[in-house]
């Protein structure tokens, strides 16, 4: 959180987003200014009080660069909904029906105005899956779908947690040296051979809680947090909630110690008096991050089959944190979490819902009709198979940070639709590809537990340790259990919005 560290991690930014910032880096280097950690965030010393200086000047002056991508990757609301793609048939009971744009995006909750528009901006789409677009069997009542969605969260996330900030072959030797390759079960050390353990040592804070064998019940992570935290702020507000209702919610509720990266800058920004959103933008390299997409599945559940109210929900939530990519990945994570809580479509349904509320000449689109095109093409469809698609996905993005949202939203998207949303498949998937091990096993687990529909179609292997129980720092949850939390989501549900029959071709 330093700025010696975060100049780094800014330079990289502005190479992924267009900017020329040559001049200042070769400043910064010719101070002796050291390249951002690779793995963890902080550098092991702190730096000589000058270099310190010329880092808040540095970030101060990228931030002013303009980028080349500002009119394709928009953060403002209606811009957004102005650059996604025109993807919506409407029938009207008229013989084979006409072309109709969406219902317009809600812009500030229910009934509180509203953004119009869903015009072209280009961007080609995947080819078509090979599995039929088609309403699974009559839902199960949503807190059921919503414990299966809970439950298959905290699997997911629990999964990856071992292996979080480890390299792609780090987390492939683990499990290999464990017999458990491909990956099919929770990472253990048991006859994993020490030398391995000793070159890729496991996650620190992790070991003692998330290996097979001392699993007792869900230890406390982020990515569970986050979604705690939405509850309380619907709760709370209900769904007509602003920017700074979330920022107060975090103050109040999230010790700073639980937030990281893009949280934890946002989080200082607010304890420095600036508002939301220049709290994204103030000092803060990490805004193009996962950390938003984190938080999106509460805005999904409670709005089911509903992509487009969700989407405009979690934005009011991401911006107080992230800006563009950073933002659409959780658009694109609520969209496809409600279009699968909906319970009428299957995985690729549900992407293709994610892929509709996000501009499509944006970097995070690209990855994600990349990801989903990589895995369409694999031919064996089998858990080894996956291991190539893996391959193409870090040659095409292995640059960016492993934090970043764009590798990751096409890692996610690659693993639902190679897995057909079939449980075990799409967390142990996503978990084996790397980068945010943790972060994506959640989400994986999150739509592919709503597409099972009842946590007792989720294997007992994965559930079974976790005894119903969930730790947390945010108040009054601490052990809570999963039944609970679905029951208090479900009571928060807002019916879809009435609109004629759409296809999402």
């Amino acid at each position: 959180m330093q700025p010696e560290d975060l100049i780094g991690h800014e330079l990289r930014q502005a190479a992924e987003d267009g900017r020329d910032a040559t001049a200042l880096a070769r400043r910064w280097q010719a101070a002796g200014g050291p390249p951002p950690p690779e793995r963890a965030g902080a550098s092991p010393a702190p730096a000589d009080p000058a270099l310190r200086t010329l880092a808040h000047h540095l970030l101060d002056e990228l931030a002013q660069l303009p980028s080349p991508l500002a009119a394709d990757e928009p953060t403002a609301l209606d811009a957004i909904a102005a650059a996604r793609p025109p993807r919506v048939a409407a029938r009207e009971g008229r013989g084979r029906g006409s072309p109709r744009p969406l219902p317009p995006l809600p812009l500030r909750g229910r009934g509180r105005g509203w953004v119009r528009g869903w015009g072209e901006r280009s961007g080609a789409e995947p080819p078509a899956p090979t599995t039929p677009l088609s309403p699974t069997a009559t839902p199960t009542p949503l807190p059921t779908r919503l414990e299966a969605a809970w439950l298959g969260r905290a699997v997911g996330c629990l999964l990856g947690k071992p292996v979080e900030k480890l390299p792609l072959d780090g987390v492939r030797a683990l499990a290999r040296a464990s017999g458990n390759w491909p990956l099919a079960s929770y990472f253990t050390e048991a006859g994993t051979d020490p030398a391995v353990t000793a070159r890729h040592p496991w996650n620190r804070r992790s070991r003692g809680t998330s290996l097979a064998e001392n699993i007792h019940g869900m230890p406390e992570d982020d990515d569970l947090n986050y979604p705690l935290l939405g509850l309380l702020l619907i709760e709370r507000h209900g769904h007509g909630f602003t920017t700074a209702d979330v920022a107060r919610l975090w103050l109040d509720e999230l010790p700073a110690g639980r937030a990281f990266t893009a949280e934890r800058v946002a989080y200082r920004n607010l304890l420095d008096g600036i508002e939301p959103p220049d709290t994204a933008r103030h000092r803060n390299p990490f805004r193009e991050w996962i950390g938003a997409q984190i938080r999106a599945d509460v805005f999904g559940w409670t709005r089911p089959g509903d992509p487009y109210g969700a989407a405009a929900e979690v934005w009011r939530d991401a911006v107080l944190s992230h800006t563009a990519n950073g933002v659409y990945g959780a658009m694109f994570a609520a969209a496809t979490v409600a279009e699968a809580a909906g319970g009428a479509c299957d995985v690729h349904g549900a992407l293709r819902a994610g892929l509709a509320v996000v501009p499509a000449r944006s970097r995070l689109a690209r990855a994600v009709r990349f990801g989903i095109a990589a895995a369409r093409e694999e031919p064996t469809g089998t858990p080894d198979g996956f291991t190539g698609v893996v391959d193409r996905l870090h040659a095409a993005y292995g640059h960016h940070h492993w934090v970043h949202a764009v590798p990751n939203a096409a890692l996610l998207a690659a693993a639902l639709t190679h897995a057909d949303g079939e449980f075990s498949g799409s967390i142990c998937r996503a978990v084996s590809g790397g980068w945010d091990t943790d972060s994506n096993g959640a989400t994986a687990g999150s739509v592919a537990g709503l597409l099972a529909g009842d946590p007792g179609a989720l294997p007992d292997r994965w559930t079974a340790p976790l005894g119903n129980r969930l730790a947390t720092t945010v108040g009054g949850l601490d052990g809570i259990g999963f039944d609970t939390l679905a029951r208090r989501t479900a009571a928060l549900a807002v019916p879809r919005p009435h609109r004629p029959e759409v296809s999402l071709p």
